[in-house]
């Protein structure tokens, strides 16, 4: 019962991820959106891997974590570049 409302709020989250994703004005705004939409699937696999006492998902799970964070970082390092040199963030 529990799995089952935590699985529908990831799931609306990113779903309002994606929404921000397709919508959001500044490249910032989508990287963020990006980092939520992977954050909600990072949190629906561990509440199934919870939810069938299965260790199987935890590797993907520590796969998109890396994943994530190198992403959200090596974007967030483009942008402050961009910034520093005075150009427009796309």
């Amino acid at each position: 019962m529990i799995t089952t409302f935590a699985l529908a709020c990831f799931c609306f989250s990113g779903l309002c991820g994606i929404l921000r994703l397709l919508i959001g004005p500044d490249l910032a705004d989508r990287i963020m959106a990006l980092d939520v939409v992977v954050m909600s699937l990072m949190g629906a696999i561990a509440v199934e891997a919870a939810r069938t006492k299965d260790a199987t998902y935890l590797v993907s799970l520590a796969v998109l974590a890396i994943i994530g964070f190198t992403a959200t970082t090596a974007a967030s390092a483009f942008i402050a570049l961009k910034q520093r040199q005075g150009g427009e963030t796309i």
